[in-house]
């Protein structure tokens, strides 16, 4: 008996052991995806990327300086991507295939030019210039984004303050007139209607809101509503000049960087199609890429572009081609429309406010006339 029940204790402690383990796979499981859902801020990719290239031009190998990092870096999702790529170093395989998995994280770019300084033996390299790169793409994004902060917060509180009042001031104002039975002008009555059908209908209102709200943002996700939406901006008074600008410093940018490691210029096209989020240039870029794989010159292929490339962009390439410094005249294009864009992002706010302004006023304007229209015919009955 005693050794029946010794038994029984061991098989449920073994039971207990695997019971035990199989709840901590489950929680590794569970937090190894939650980590999959977390970004990589850009600049934790900086940072990653200036300091490798600086270990390993020091005489650090490449196993050891991918750990130094990993532990250096704050963010738990990356420093588990830079614990694995170092593991597949130390097992043999190149930096290149070991990045590969991760493409998502590092981008098209990154492992393409981390393949050429492979190839080429100028790795140490190939990372400055992937630093300045990703610097000069960070520096522009900021600069955009800040430049959008304060139109975008504008419109967020003339949104908010216009629902406030179609919603608890406008209703207590047009209630006097409703009482009086007369007759209203037509702004009156479109403004107490839309004033009751939200006040009434609350929770129908706010629904209907976020369907618009949720099918927008979907449908500018799918390939179509994105290349319809962008075609629009394209075209749109303001934003056009800025997206164009925008677009060519990094087409030029990109293009110049990826030169500059020797990759084939197709093979360059096609990369920094993918890298550019604009479907427009990315399906022009793709395009160029077949002209030139059959004997095209680059010049002429953009020239068959005008409504996206300027014909400064197709002049300083013919330039390029001619003279043999198709990457330095790149450079040069790069930093000369990233300076555009600096001065247009500086200046956005004095652009965008007029309208802001004149949006503000069309309401507030037509708010006021629907107001007044019948306190002043109740005037002059009287």
């Amino acid at each position: 008996m005693p050794v029946n029940f010794a038994k029984k204790q061991i098989k449920n402690t073994e039971n207990s052991t695997d019971n035990t383990a199989e709840d901590k796979n489950i929680i590794k499981k569970i937090n190894d995806f939650l980590l999959t859902l977390s970004r990589v801020p850009l600049k934790e990719r900086l940072f990653f990327v200036q300091h490798l290239g600086v270990m390993l031009k020091s005489g650090i190998s490449l196993s050891i300086a991918m750990k130094t990092l990993a532990k250096q870096t704050e963010n738990k999702y990356f420093k588990k991507i830079l614990e694995d790529v170092a593991e597949q170093v130390e097992k043999g395989k190149s930096f290149t295939e070991a990045l590969t998995p991760h493409k998502k994280i590092f981008g098209e770019l990154f492992v393409s030019m981390v393949e050429a300084g492979e190839l080429s033996g100028k790795l140490e390299d190939v990372l400055s210039q992937l630093y300045l790169q990703m610097k000069k793409d960070h520096k522009l994004r900021s600069k955009v984004k800040g430049a959008l902060t304060y139109p975008v917060i504008i419109l967020i509180a003339m949104f908010g303050i216009g629902t406030f009042m179609i919603v608890f001031i406008i209703p207590k104002i047009t209630a006097m007139f409703s009482e009086m039975g007369t007759e209203l002008p037509l702004p009156t009555k479109i403004l107490i209607g839309v004033s009751d059908a939200i006040v009434n209908n609350g929770l129908l209102s706010l629904a209907i809101f976020i369907i618009v709200v949720v099918s927008f943002i979907k449908t500018i996700k799918t390939y179509k509503g994105k290349y319809i939406f962008q075609a629009m901006l394209l075209k749109a008074p303001v934003f056009s000049t800025i997206i164009k600008k925008i677009n060519l410093a990094r087409f030029a940018r990109n293009i110049s960087s990826l030169l500059k490691t020797d990759i084939m210029i197709i093979k360059t096209f096609q990369i920094t199609a993918n890298v550019l989020g604009n479907l427009h240039y990315r399906e022009a870029l793709l395009d160029m890429a077949q002209k030139i794989k059959q004997g095209g010159k680059l010049s002429e292929a953009i020239d068959s572009y005008p409504k996206l490339f300027t014909p400064v962009v197709a002049q300083m390439i013919a330039v390029g081609e001619e003279t043999g410094e198709l990457d330095n005249i790149l450079v040069e294009l790069a930093e000369f429309y990233e300076e555009e864009v600096d001065q247009v992002m500086e200046n956005l706010p004095a652009i965008i406010e007029p309208l802001l302004i004149l949006v503000l006023g069309l309401g507030v304007g037509g708010v006021a006339v629907a107001i007044i229209m019948p306190m002043y015919s109740i005037t002059e009955s009287i």
